[in-house]
């Protein structure tokens, strides 16, 4: 588990093809452009997120679609941030961290990671084995623990070439939630208002339920895995150093940086949007207010919207699901092995980076045995979200300052304007924490 160089990553590598060919290239389409933000930006709208929103539209309606409007640039802000500290210095958050804070706040900070990353895959693969189970019947349980095999298998042994492309394919299965809100009859003018000018209330379930969609679209991982994604880039491309020994590659790369993440997050969080209202055009507008099961959500949206989008929404959970659980336990694989210098990287053998594929299999294997446990998935979908919201707080404060800090990244320390949309951000969420929890026993 010595130091060394880490491989590339087999979730990056058809991403870097793409990527690394911007500058030879100047014709190729936007999709091949594309790459560590996109993917970061569709992984995040996981079956956590798909249930998360689908519960708020059901409880509230047009309540919380203005959410979508406020988190997009807060997104930006702290996903451009981590992108950047991970290509100026050429290392991830987690090896940032131990270098210039105490251990304690990387190991802490890292295991609140790893608990939350477990408990969404156990979420997410249970909700993806429920979604499973009602298209074809069968025992959704086995079908979690068949899902979670399956992309550990995928992520240990299937080649870059053949299994990187089917992860960019995946973002489009999101289209299906934007499908589904067409297959109903809606006053799009009542929507633009009710997005605009919402009625914020502040009782204790609509406070939880904003910080768990806050917790479900800023969450802890993304900020990990796009850095992690940014250093494979640069590590993958000839020629290609980090900013702070190569400040002539600053121009083209903090650009595609920017473009990748204004689109990778905007797509987050159109999608998002739409999602939440299905379910207030659906559920909510048919007295359906409290989703308990994933099961329930689904077999109450085919009577309304009808069999096309039943079949949309389920399918879309697992299609979804296959994209976001490789990224969830990659993400804390790279964290920890940063923090510990083992050898990292999915391109590598296992018996190369054997405390890095640990940690993989650790993760992903322990969110598949808690769905053994009596916890109901939607449930564990929609308070993964809340644990996300409280833990991203702290690491985002971190990131912020690492992301300032002259003597880490040089002259490229980030801008007066990026610096404020990201302490807004990390603000937010604060702010958004502490009156959950100021409410919470009303």
């Amino acid at each position: 588990m010595g130091g060394g160089s880490p491989a590339l990553p087999v979730s990056l590598k058809a991403d870097i093809v793409s990527l690394d060919r911007i500058a030879l290239h100047k014709n190729q389409s936007l999709w091949e452009t594309l790459g560590p933000g996109l993917i970061t930006g569709a992984a995040d709208d996981d079956p956590s997120g798909i249930a998360t929103y689908s519960q708020v539209g059901a409880a509230f309606g047009y309540g919380l679609l203005w959410t979508a409007l406020i988190t997009y640039p807060l997104m930006i802000g702290i996903q451009i941030v981590s992108a950047q500290i991970g290509r100026v210095t050429g290392d991830g958050i987690a090896a940032n961290i131990r270098k210039h804070y105490p251990a304690w706040v990387l190991y802490v900070l890292v295991g609140l990671l790893l608990v939350a990353n477990t408990i969404n895959i156990a979420a997410d693969v249970g909700a993806m084995g429920a979604a499973l189970k009602l298209l074809i019947g069968g025992p959704a349980v086995w079908y979690a623990v068949a899902f979670g095999v399956a992309s550990l298998t995928l992520q240990v042994f299937i080649p870059f070439p053949r299994y990187a492309p089917i992860l960019k394919g995946l973002t489009l299965a999101l289209l299906a939630y934007v499908a589904t809100v067409f297959s109903v009859k809606i006053s799009w003018a009542t929507v633009l208002y009710r997005t605009v000018m919402p009625e914020v209330s502040f009782n204790v379930g609509y406070i939880v339920a904003v910080v768990a969609v806050f917790g479900t679209t800023i969450s802890p991982y993304m900020f990990f895995w796009q850095a992690s994604q940014e250093v494979e880039v640069q590590r993958a491309t000839q020629g290609q150093e980090p900013l702070t020994m190569a400040p002539s590659q600053a121009g083209q790369n903090l650009r595609r940086i920017r473009l990748d993440t204004y689109i990778g997050m905007a797509f987050s969080n159109v999608i998002a949007f739409f999602i939440i209202l299905t379910a207030a055009v659906t559920l909510y507008q048919h007295g359906v207010r409290d989703i308990e099961t994933s099961a329930q959500a689904a077999a109450a949206l085919r009577p309304l919207a009808g069999e096309f989008a039943f079949l949309l929404f389920s399918a879309g959970i697992i299609g979804c699901g296959l994209l976001a659980v490789p990224v969830l336990a990659g993400s804390s694989a790279y964290a920890v092995a940063e923090a510990f210098q083992w050898r990292i990287g999915l391109g590598r053998e296992v018996l190369q980076a054997r405390g890095f594929y640990a940690i993989l299999t650790l993760a992903t294997l322990l969110g598949v045995v808690l769905n053994f446990t009596p916890i109901d998935p939607i449930k564990a979908l929609f308070w993964s979200a809340v644990v996300n919201g409280v833990i991203a707080v702290p690491i985002m404060v971190i990131v912020m300052l690492i992301a300032a800090r002259p003597d880490v990244m040089g002259k490229f320390a980030i801008s007066l304007r990026l610096k404020a949309l990201g302490w807004i951000a990390t603000g937010t969420m604060a702010c958004a924490v502490l009156i959950m929890f100021a409410t919470w026993g009303r």
